[in-house]
Protein backbone atom coordinates (compact mmCIF):
# COMPACT_ATOMS: atom_id res chain seq x y z
CA UNK A 1 0.00 0.00 0.00
CA UNK A 2 1.05 3.57 -0.66
CA UNK A 3 2.21 5.99 2.21
CA UNK A 4 3.28 9.30 2.54
CA UNK A 5 6.84 8.07 3.44
CA UNK A 6 7.04 5.98 -0.08
CA UNK A 7 9.70 8.07 -2.23
CA UNK A 8 8.33 6.35 -5.14
CA UNK A 9 4.61 7.66 -4.78
CA UNK A 10 2.34 8.44 -7.32
CA UNK A 11 0.35 12.06 -6.67
CA UNK A 12 -2.60 11.34 -6.01
CA UNK A 13 -5.17 12.39 -8.41
CA UNK A 14 -7.61 15.03 -6.90
CA UNK A 15 -10.00 15.45 -10.02
CA UNK A 16 -11.29 11.48 -9.29
CA UNK A 17 -12.19 12.44 -6.08
CA UNK A 18 -15.10 14.15 -7.34
CA UNK A 19 -14.73 13.51 -11.21
CA UNK A 20 -15.52 16.58 -13.83
CA UNK A 21 -19.02 15.95 -15.33
CA UNK A 22 -18.56 16.70 -18.76
CA UNK A 23 -20.19 18.47 -21.28
CA UNK A 24 -19.84 22.27 -20.45
CA UNK A 25 -17.54 24.55 -21.52
CA UNK A 26 -14.73 26.15 -20.04
CA UNK A 27 -15.03 29.61 -21.77
CA UNK A 28 -14.93 32.18 -18.44
CA UNK A 29 -12.01 33.95 -18.22
CA UNK A 30 -10.39 35.38 -15.27
CA UNK A 31 -11.34 38.71 -15.68
CA UNK A 32 -15.32 37.27 -16.05
CA UNK A 33 -14.96 35.11 -13.33
CA UNK A 34 -13.53 38.07 -10.97
CA UNK A 35 -16.80 40.17 -11.99
CA UNK A 36 -19.22 36.80 -11.52
CA UNK A 37 -18.27 36.95 -8.37
CA UNK A 38 -18.14 40.53 -7.85
CA UNK A 39 -21.19 40.99 -9.18
CA UNK A 40 -23.06 38.10 -7.59
CA UNK A 41 -21.88 39.72 -3.95
CA UNK A 42 -21.98 43.64 -4.63
CA UNK A 43 -26.28 44.60 -5.09
CA UNK A 44 -28.73 45.80 -2.83
CA UNK A 45 -27.34 44.81 0.15
CA UNK A 46 -24.82 47.48 -0.14
CA UNK A 47 -26.93 50.12 -2.04
CA UNK A 48 -30.17 49.87 0.23
CA UNK A 49 -28.94 48.31 2.94
CA UNK A 50 -25.78 49.83 4.36
CA UNK A 51 -27.94 52.71 5.36
CA UNK A 52 -29.77 50.29 8.09
CA UNK A 53 -26.61 49.24 9.58
CA UNK A 54 -25.16 52.19 9.42
CA UNK A 55 -28.41 53.38 12.05
CA UNK A 56 -28.23 50.37 14.28
CA UNK A 57 -24.80 49.93 14.76
CA UNK A 58 -23.75 53.58 14.65
CA UNK A 59 -20.66 54.59 11.77
CA UNK A 60 -17.83 52.86 13.89
CA UNK A 61 -19.90 49.90 14.60
CA UNK A 62 -20.64 49.76 10.78
CA UNK A 63 -17.57 50.40 9.64
CA UNK A 64 -16.88 47.18 12.05
CA UNK A 65 -19.54 44.63 11.38
CA UNK A 66 -18.43 45.12 7.79
CA UNK A 67 -14.94 44.36 8.18
CA UNK A 68 -16.10 41.16 10.38
CA UNK A 69 -18.32 39.93 7.37
CA UNK A 70 -15.32 40.62 5.03
CA UNK A 71 -13.23 38.38 7.24
CA UNK A 72 -16.08 35.59 7.58
CA UNK A 73 -16.47 35.39 3.89
CA UNK A 74 -12.55 35.50 3.63
CA UNK A 75 -12.26 31.98 5.61
CA UNK A 76 -15.17 30.44 3.37
CA UNK A 77 -13.15 31.20 0.32
CA UNK A 78 -10.21 30.23 1.72
CA UNK A 79 -11.72 26.61 2.22
CA UNK A 80 -13.47 27.04 -1.21
CA UNK A 81 -10.04 27.98 -2.66
CA UNK A 82 -8.10 24.32 -2.00
CA UNK A 83 -11.57 22.67 -2.98
CA UNK A 84 -12.20 24.31 -6.30
CA UNK A 85 -8.37 23.90 -7.76
CA UNK A 86 -8.56 20.23 -6.35
CA UNK A 87 -11.89 19.51 -8.20
CA UNK A 88 -13.14 22.48 -10.16
CA UNK A 89 -16.45 20.78 -11.09
CA UNK A 90 -19.40 23.12 -11.81
CA UNK A 91 -21.68 21.25 -8.89
CA UNK A 92 -18.88 22.62 -6.54
CA UNK A 93 -19.86 22.71 -2.80
CA UNK A 94 -22.68 20.40 -3.21
CA UNK A 95 -20.43 17.87 -5.36
CA UNK A 96 -18.19 18.36 -2.37
CA UNK A 97 -20.37 18.21 0.57
CA UNK A 98 -22.00 14.61 -1.42
CA UNK A 99 -18.35 13.28 -1.44
CA UNK A 100 -16.89 14.23 1.90
CA UNK A 101 -20.03 14.65 4.09
CA UNK A 102 -22.78 12.29 3.07
CA UNK A 103 -24.51 12.34 0.13
CA UNK A 104 -27.99 13.57 1.57
CA UNK A 105 -26.03 16.58 2.63
CA UNK A 106 -25.09 16.97 -0.50
CA UNK A 107 -28.46 16.23 -1.90
CA UNK A 108 -30.04 19.10 0.72
CA UNK A 109 -27.93 21.84 0.07
CA UNK A 110 -28.24 22.02 -3.43
CA UNK A 111 -31.77 21.82 -3.66
CA UNK A 112 -31.83 24.41 -0.82
CA UNK A 113 -29.46 26.81 -2.41
CA UNK A 114 -31.39 26.16 -5.57
CA UNK A 115 -34.78 27.56 -3.71
CA UNK A 116 -32.64 30.32 -1.88
CA UNK A 117 -31.64 31.59 -5.54
CA UNK A 118 -35.07 30.69 -7.63
CA UNK A 119 -36.87 33.02 -5.09
CA UNK A 120 -33.77 35.91 -5.38
CA UNK A 121 -34.58 36.01 -8.46
CA UNK A 122 -38.27 37.08 -8.61
CA UNK A 123 -37.37 39.27 -6.01
CA UNK A 124 -34.76 41.24 -8.17
CA UNK A 125 -37.21 41.13 -10.98
CA UNK A 126 -39.99 43.09 -9.15
CA UNK A 127 -37.15 45.24 -7.74
CA UNK A 128 -36.08 46.21 -11.55
CA UNK A 129 -39.76 46.37 -12.37
CA UNK A 130 -40.95 48.93 -9.76
CA UNK A 131 -37.34 50.82 -10.79
CA UNK A 132 -39.28 50.89 -14.01
CA UNK A 133 -42.27 51.73 -13.01
CA UNK A 134 -40.76 54.93 -11.68
CA UNK A 135 -40.22 56.22 -15.05
CA UNK A 136 -42.78 54.42 -17.14
CA UNK A 137 -45.54 54.82 -14.40
CA UNK A 138 -48.66 53.64 -16.82
CA UNK A 139 -46.94 50.43 -17.84
CA UNK A 140 -47.91 47.74 -15.36
CA UNK A 141 -45.13 45.79 -13.28
CA UNK A 142 -45.75 42.72 -14.37
CA UNK A 143 -44.94 43.78 -18.39
CA UNK A 144 -41.66 44.89 -16.76
CA UNK A 145 -40.78 41.43 -14.89
CA UNK A 146 -41.86 39.58 -18.07
CA UNK A 147 -39.66 41.59 -20.29
CA UNK A 148 -36.51 41.46 -18.03
CA UNK A 149 -37.24 37.30 -17.61
CA UNK A 150 -36.79 37.16 -21.26
CA UNK A 151 -33.41 39.38 -21.28
CA UNK A 152 -31.88 37.71 -18.95
CA UNK A 153 -33.16 33.75 -19.76
CA UNK A 154 -31.59 35.19 -23.42
CA UNK A 155 -28.35 35.86 -22.15
CA UNK A 156 -28.16 32.86 -20.07
CA UNK A 157 -29.26 30.42 -23.09
CA UNK A 158 -26.70 31.19 -25.70
CA UNK A 159 -23.47 30.44 -24.26
CA UNK A 160 -21.65 30.36 -20.86
CA UNK A 161 -19.14 33.13 -22.98
CA UNK A 162 -22.17 35.22 -23.53
CA UNK A 163 -23.43 35.11 -19.81
CA UNK A 164 -20.05 36.41 -18.57
CA UNK A 165 -19.13 38.76 -21.15
CA UNK A 166 -22.85 40.29 -19.63
CA UNK A 167 -22.24 39.86 -16.25
CA UNK A 168 -18.96 41.56 -16.83
CA UNK A 169 -20.02 45.15 -17.77
CA UNK A 170 -23.05 44.23 -15.22
CA UNK A 171 -20.80 44.12 -12.39
CA UNK A 172 -18.30 46.67 -14.02
CA UNK A 173 -21.51 49.88 -13.59
CA UNK A 174 -22.03 48.66 -10.08
CA UNK A 175 -18.13 48.82 -9.43
CA UNK A 176 -18.06 52.38 -11.33
CA UNK A 177 -20.77 53.87 -8.99
CA UNK A 178 -19.57 52.74 -6.08
CA UNK A 179 -16.09 54.48 -6.83
CA UNK A 180 -18.05 57.48 -8.00
CA UNK A 181 -19.91 57.47 -4.27
CA UNK A 182 -16.46 57.11 -2.86
CA UNK A 183 -14.78 59.85 -4.39
CA UNK A 184 -17.90 62.07 -4.57
CA UNK A 185 -18.61 61.32 -0.31
CA UNK A 186 -14.49 62.03 0.58
CA UNK A 187 -15.00 65.76 -1.77
CA UNK A 188 -17.92 66.29 0.72
CA UNK A 189 -15.69 65.23 3.50
CA UNK A 190 -12.87 67.17 2.86
CA UNK A 191 -14.92 69.88 1.65
CA UNK A 192 -13.28 70.11 -2.43
CA UNK A 193 -17.45 69.77 -3.79
CA UNK A 194 -20.68 71.22 -2.62
CA UNK A 195 -21.01 74.45 -0.92
CA UNK A 196 -21.10 72.88 2.80
CA UNK A 197 -17.78 73.15 3.62
CA UNK A 198 -15.69 70.29 5.37
CA UNK A 199 -17.47 68.14 7.51
CA UNK A 200 -14.65 65.30 8.26
CA UNK A 201 -15.45 62.55 10.50
CA UNK A 202 -17.78 64.94 12.53
CA UNK A 203 -20.25 62.14 12.15
CA UNK A 204 -18.55 59.64 13.49
CA UNK A 205 -19.07 61.50 17.08
CA UNK A 206 -22.18 60.54 18.15
CA UNK A 207 -22.75 61.71 21.27
CA UNK A 208 -23.17 58.11 22.59
CA UNK A 209 -20.07 56.72 22.39
CA UNK A 210 -18.68 54.22 19.37
CA UNK A 211 -21.57 52.18 19.67
CA UNK A 212 -24.65 54.45 20.31
CA UNK A 213 -27.05 51.39 20.96
CA UNK A 214 -25.06 49.10 22.40
CA UNK A 215 -22.77 46.50 21.33
CA UNK A 216 -25.52 44.14 21.06
CA UNK A 217 -27.07 46.11 18.76
CA UNK A 218 -23.58 45.30 16.42
CA UNK A 219 -24.18 41.52 16.77
CA UNK A 220 -28.10 41.98 15.51
CA UNK A 221 -26.41 43.50 12.37
CA UNK A 222 -24.91 40.73 11.19
CA UNK A 223 -27.02 38.80 9.17
CA UNK A 224 -27.93 42.24 7.17
CA UNK A 225 -24.07 42.56 6.65
CA UNK A 226 -23.59 38.62 5.72
CA UNK A 227 -26.53 38.76 3.30
CA UNK A 228 -24.11 41.52 1.62
CA UNK A 229 -21.33 39.52 1.28
CA UNK A 230 -23.60 36.37 -0.29
CA UNK A 231 -22.91 35.13 -3.67
CA UNK A 232 -18.70 35.12 -3.44
CA UNK A 233 -19.14 32.06 -3.17
CA UNK A 234 -20.22 31.72 -7.24
CA UNK A 235 -16.49 31.19 -7.72
CA UNK A 236 -16.69 27.97 -6.93
CA UNK A 237 -19.62 26.69 -8.90
CA UNK A 238 -18.04 28.78 -12.12
CA UNK A 239 -14.42 26.85 -11.77
CA UNK A 240 -16.47 24.64 -13.85
CA UNK A 241 -16.59 25.99 -16.83
CA UNK A 242 -13.36 28.41 -16.30
CA UNK A 243 -9.88 28.30 -18.36
CA UNK A 244 -7.28 26.93 -16.43
CA UNK A 245 -8.78 26.38 -13.21
CA UNK A 246 -5.63 26.36 -11.18
CA UNK A 247 -4.40 29.26 -12.07
CA UNK A 248 -7.29 31.47 -11.92
CA UNK A 249 -9.58 30.59 -9.21
CA UNK A 250 -6.95 31.58 -6.83
CA UNK A 251 -6.09 34.56 -9.03
CA UNK A 252 -9.85 35.55 -9.00
CA UNK A 253 -10.25 34.61 -4.75
CA UNK A 254 -7.79 36.54 -3.71
CA UNK A 255 -8.39 39.34 -5.87
CA UNK A 256 -12.24 39.75 -5.27
CA UNK A 257 -11.73 39.48 -1.50
CA UNK A 258 -9.83 42.11 -1.51
CA UNK A 259 -11.63 44.08 -4.15
CA UNK A 260 -15.14 43.67 -2.52
CA UNK A 261 -14.11 44.32 1.42
CA UNK A 262 -12.42 47.59 -0.05
CA UNK A 263 -15.10 48.47 -1.60
CA UNK A 264 -17.66 48.16 1.28
CA UNK A 265 -15.58 49.50 3.86
CA UNK A 266 -14.77 52.67 2.45
CA UNK A 267 -18.50 53.30 1.25
CA UNK A 268 -19.36 52.63 5.04
CA UNK A 269 -16.83 55.04 6.13
CA UNK A 270 -18.23 57.42 3.56
CA UNK A 271 -21.97 56.68 4.20
CA UNK A 272 -20.96 57.10 8.05
CA UNK A 273 -19.61 60.22 7.57
CA UNK A 274 -21.72 62.00 5.39
CA UNK A 275 -25.23 60.93 7.07
CA UNK A 276 -25.96 61.31 10.61
CA UNK A 277 -26.50 57.93 12.20
CA UNK A 278 -29.85 58.49 12.82
CA UNK A 279 -30.98 59.76 9.52
CA UNK A 280 -29.34 56.89 7.33
CA UNK A 281 -31.69 53.90 8.58
CA UNK A 282 -35.02 56.47 7.10
CA UNK A 283 -33.72 57.37 3.62
CA UNK A 284 -34.63 55.51 0.59
CA UNK A 285 -31.38 55.55 -1.19
CA UNK A 286 -28.44 56.96 1.16
CA UNK A 287 -26.16 56.62 -2.34
CA UNK A 288 -28.56 59.13 -3.67
CA UNK A 289 -28.64 61.52 -1.20
CA UNK A 290 -25.22 62.20 -1.11
CA UNK A 291 -24.80 63.08 -4.74
CA UNK A 292 -27.71 65.04 -4.58
CA UNK A 293 -26.01 66.52 -1.97
CA UNK A 294 -22.92 67.44 -4.36
CA UNK A 295 -25.36 69.36 -7.02
CA UNK A 296 -25.72 66.47 -9.12
CA UNK A 297 -29.41 67.28 -10.31
CA UNK A 298 -30.59 63.51 -11.67
CA UNK A 299 -28.47 61.67 -8.76
CA UNK A 300 -31.97 60.11 -7.88
CA UNK A 301 -32.10 59.12 -11.12
CA UNK A 302 -28.77 57.56 -11.68
CA UNK A 303 -28.54 55.49 -8.49
CA UNK A 304 -31.46 54.07 -9.60
CA UNK A 305 -30.31 53.22 -12.60
CA UNK A 306 -27.32 51.73 -10.64
CA UNK A 307 -29.80 49.79 -8.63
CA UNK A 308 -31.94 48.15 -11.62
CA UNK A 309 -28.53 47.25 -13.26
CA UNK A 310 -27.37 45.57 -9.86
CA UNK A 311 -30.78 43.92 -9.76
CA UNK A 312 -30.39 42.35 -13.22
CA UNK A 313 -26.79 41.47 -12.77
CA UNK A 314 -28.27 39.25 -9.31
CA UNK A 315 -30.75 37.70 -11.29
CA UNK A 316 -28.20 37.24 -14.22
CA UNK A 317 -25.60 34.82 -11.77
CA UNK A 318 -28.85 33.38 -9.90
CA UNK A 319 -29.92 31.74 -13.14
CA UNK A 320 -26.52 30.56 -14.17
CA UNK A 321 -25.58 28.83 -10.52
CA UNK A 322 -29.35 27.60 -10.21
CA UNK A 323 -28.94 25.58 -14.01
CA UNK A 324 -25.27 24.85 -13.03
CA UNK A 325 -26.84 22.85 -9.69
CA UNK A 326 -29.56 21.43 -11.42
CA UNK A 327 -27.38 19.72 -14.33
CA UNK A 328 -24.46 18.78 -11.57
CA UNK A 329 -27.10 17.10 -9.58
CA UNK A 330 -29.15 15.28 -12.49
CA UNK A 331 -25.05 13.80 -13.06
CA UNK A 332 -25.47 12.61 -9.14
CA UNK A 333 -28.72 11.26 -9.70
CA UNK A 334 -29.94 13.65 -7.25
CA UNK A 335 -32.31 15.74 -9.64
CA UNK A 336 -34.71 14.42 -12.64
CA UNK A 337 -32.51 13.49 -15.69
CA UNK A 338 -33.94 15.20 -18.11
CA UNK A 339 -32.53 18.63 -16.27
CA UNK A 340 -28.97 17.10 -17.62
CA UNK A 341 -29.89 18.03 -21.08
CA UNK A 342 -27.62 20.75 -22.98
CA UNK A 343 -28.40 23.17 -25.29
CA UNK A 344 -25.87 23.49 -28.57
CA UNK A 345 -23.88 26.17 -26.65
CA UNK A 346 -23.65 23.80 -23.47
CA UNK A 347 -26.17 25.51 -21.56
CA UNK A 348 -28.57 23.44 -19.27
CA UNK A 349 -32.01 24.51 -20.65
CA UNK A 350 -34.00 23.00 -18.66
CA UNK A 351 -32.41 23.66 -15.41
CA UNK A 352 -32.96 27.51 -17.16
CA UNK A 353 -36.51 26.96 -17.56
CA UNK A 354 -37.36 25.32 -14.26
CA UNK A 355 -35.61 27.67 -12.36
CA UNK A 356 -37.86 30.68 -13.83
CA UNK A 357 -40.77 28.60 -13.17
CA UNK A 358 -39.87 28.83 -9.72
CA UNK A 359 -38.99 32.67 -10.23
CA UNK A 360 -42.90 33.08 -11.21
CA UNK A 361 -44.53 31.25 -8.84
CA UNK A 362 -42.80 33.74 -5.83
CA UNK A 363 -43.47 36.62 -7.63
CA UNK A 364 -46.59 36.57 -6.10
CA UNK A 365 -45.49 37.35 -2.98
CA UNK A 366 -44.75 41.38 -4.10
CA UNK A 367 -48.74 41.55 -3.98
CA UNK A 368 -48.51 40.68 -0.19
CA UNK A 369 -46.74 42.82 2.83
CA UNK A 370 -43.64 43.85 0.04
CA UNK A 371 -42.05 44.90 2.88
CA UNK A 372 -42.36 42.39 5.04
CA UNK A 373 -41.46 39.58 2.64
CA UNK A 374 -38.19 41.71 1.52
CA UNK A 375 -36.86 41.38 5.12
CA UNK A 376 -37.94 38.11 5.66
CA UNK A 377 -35.91 37.10 2.21
CA UNK A 378 -33.13 38.89 3.30
CA UNK A 379 -32.58 36.91 6.15
CA UNK A 380 -33.30 33.94 4.89
CA UNK A 381 -30.67 34.17 2.07
CA UNK A 382 -28.05 35.28 4.79
CA UNK A 383 -29.38 32.47 6.81
CA UNK A 384 -28.52 29.78 3.68
CA UNK A 385 -25.51 31.36 2.74
CA UNK A 386 -24.00 30.87 6.33
CA UNK A 387 -25.15 27.18 6.12
CA UNK A 388 -23.47 26.89 2.43
CA UNK A 389 -20.00 28.81 3.77
CA UNK A 390 -20.41 26.11 7.14
CA UNK A 391 -20.91 22.95 4.32
CA UNK A 392 -17.87 24.39 2.40
CA UNK A 393 -15.72 24.59 5.52
CA UNK A 394 -16.92 21.43 6.86
CA UNK A 395 -15.80 19.70 3.16
CA UNK A 396 -12.49 21.48 3.33
CA UNK A 397 -11.62 19.49 6.74
CA UNK A 398 -13.02 16.15 5.28
CA UNK A 399 -11.25 16.69 2.29
CA UNK A 400 -7.58 17.23 3.45
CA UNK A 401 -7.77 14.06 6.02
CA UNK A 402 -9.21 12.11 2.99
CA UNK A 403 -6.72 13.40 0.41
CA UNK A 404 -3.79 12.52 3.67
CA UNK A 405 -4.86 9.24 4.13
CA UNK A 406 -4.78 8.29 0.51
CA UNK A 407 -1.30 8.72 0.58
CA UNK A 408 -1.62 12.68 -0.70
CA UNK A 409 1.21 15.11 -0.43
CA UNK A 410 0.34 18.82 0.85
CA UNK A 411 3.13 20.11 -1.77
CA UNK A 412 0.75 18.65 -4.79
CA UNK A 413 -2.36 20.65 -3.75
CA UNK A 414 -1.47 23.93 -5.95
CA UNK A 415 -3.87 25.85 -3.30
CA UNK A 416 -3.77 24.80 0.06
CA UNK A 417 -6.08 26.73 2.70
CA UNK A 418 -4.14 28.21 5.82
CA UNK A 419 -3.79 27.61 9.33
CA UNK A 420 -5.76 24.15 8.87
CA UNK A 421 -7.83 22.71 10.68
CA UNK A 422 -8.26 26.36 13.11
CA UNK A 423 -9.05 28.37 10.10
CA UNK A 424 -12.11 26.11 8.55
CA UNK A 425 -13.10 25.39 12.35
CA UNK A 426 -13.31 29.31 13.28
CA UNK A 427 -15.26 29.88 10.16
CA UNK A 428 -17.57 27.25 11.16
CA UNK A 429 -18.09 28.54 14.19
CA UNK A 430 -18.70 32.01 13.51
CA UNK A 431 -21.11 31.38 11.17
CA UNK A 432 -23.17 29.28 13.76
CA UNK A 433 -22.80 32.67 15.62
CA UNK A 434 -24.11 34.89 12.85
CA UNK A 435 -27.11 32.12 12.64
CA UNK A 436 -28.22 32.24 16.08
CA UNK A 437 -28.63 35.86 16.15
CA UNK A 438 -31.79 35.58 14.05
CA UNK A 439 -33.65 34.57 17.18
CA UNK A 440 -32.65 37.50 18.97
CA UNK A 441 -34.32 39.84 16.31
CA UNK A 442 -37.44 41.32 16.45
CA UNK A 443 -39.56 39.63 13.73
CA UNK A 444 -37.00 37.51 12.33
CA UNK A 445 -37.74 34.26 13.93
CA UNK A 446 -39.92 33.29 11.58
CA UNK A 447 -36.83 32.71 9.67
CA UNK A 448 -35.48 30.19 12.14
CA UNK A 449 -38.88 28.47 12.64
CA UNK A 450 -39.46 28.11 9.07
CA UNK A 451 -35.69 27.72 7.32
CA UNK A 452 -34.86 24.64 9.90
CA UNK A 453 -37.54 22.54 9.22
CA UNK A 454 -37.93 22.94 5.66
CA UNK A 455 -33.72 22.18 5.75
CA UNK A 456 -34.86 18.86 7.83
CA UNK A 457 -37.90 18.33 5.87
CA UNK A 458 -35.28 18.12 2.44
CA UNK A 459 -32.83 15.69 4.42
CA UNK A 460 -35.68 13.49 5.28
CA UNK A 461 -36.92 13.61 2.46
CA UNK A 462 -33.38 12.03 0.77
CA UNK A 463 -33.30 10.18 3.61
CA UNK A 464 -36.59 8.07 3.63
CA UNK A 465 -37.63 8.30 0.32
CA UNK A 466 -35.30 9.58 -2.86
CA UNK A 467 -32.43 7.42 -1.19
CA UNK A 468 -34.71 3.80 -1.26
CA UNK A 469 -34.95 4.87 -5.04
CA UNK A 470 -31.57 5.13 -5.36
CA UNK A 471 -31.07 1.95 -3.60
CA UNK A 472 -33.08 -0.53 -6.10
CA UNK A 473 -31.07 0.04 -9.28
CA UNK A 474 -28.80 -2.12 -7.20
CA UNK A 475 -31.01 -4.68 -5.84
CA UNK A 476 -32.04 -5.14 -9.27
CA UNK A 477 -28.37 -5.69 -10.88
CA UNK A 478 -27.77 -8.26 -7.90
Amino acid sequence: MTTLTDPKKQAVDTGALVPEKKGLHRDLKSRHMMMISIGGTIGTGLFLGAGQVVSEAGPVGAVLAFLFGGMVMYLALLCLGELAVAMPVSGSFQSYAMKFISPGVGFTVGWLYWINWAVCIAANFTASAIIMSLWFPDVSIWIWCVLFAVLVTALNLISVKVYGETEFWFAGIKVAAIIAFILAGAGLMFGTVGNEGAIGFSNFNTGAGLFPNGGWALFLTMITVVYSFQGSELVGVAAGECENPGKNVPKVIKGVVFRIIVFYVLAIIVLGATIPYKEAGVLESPFAYVFGRIGIPIAKDIMSFVVLTSALSASNSALYVCSRLLWSMSKDGHAPKWLGHLNSGGVPINGVFLTLLLSALSLLTSEYAADTVYIWLMSSVGLTGCLIWIVIAWCQINFRKHFLEIGGDLKDLVFRTPLYPALPIVAIILNICIIASLAFIDGQEIVLYTGLPIILGIYLYYIFLHSKREEKPAEISK
